[in-house]
């Protein structure tokens, strides 16, 4: 059974930094593409937004352009985990993180962080706060 587990929210000032962590299970990393999205509160009615995405077996990557030269996407296949390091946190970056999978057959990591998994996975969710 598919899971992927988000993990490493929390509370941060304004500036700091955050790593959230995707746990992955029964996948094979080099079979998907990979992406961490958010829901901003208030912001329900448009839906989750995709940050960056990354396509492990060559580590192709996108990024949402406010995020661009803040946030870092990675992977370790040894762990079957996929990470965002968050820095330079601003009050705009509040939400609930989500990551999710979809096959790495026609999609890109651009094309999955602009429309989401289509017949994939979503992990649970995990809260960040950015506030003083």
């Amino acid at each position: 059974q598919v899971q992927l587990v988000e993990s490493g929210g929390g509370l941060v000032q304004p500036g700091g930094s955050l790593r959230l962590s995707c746990a992955t299970s029964a996948i094979n990393l080099d079979e998907y593409i990979i992406g961490w999205f958010r829901q901003i509160p208030g912001k329900e009615r448009t839906g989750r937004e995709g940050v960056s995405c990354i396509r492990p077996t060559d580590d192709d990557t996108y990024y949402r352009v406010s995020v661009r030269g803040r946030f870092t996407i990675s992977r370790d296949n040894a762990k079957s985990t996929v990470y965002l390091q968050m820095d330079s946190l601003g009050p705009e970056d509040t939400a609930v993180y989500y990551c999710a999978a979809e096959r790495n057959e026609i999609i890109t990591p651009q094309s999955l962080c602009a429309t989401g998994p289509r017949n994939g996975f979503w992990g649970q969710g995990t809260q960040v706060t950015v506030s003083s």
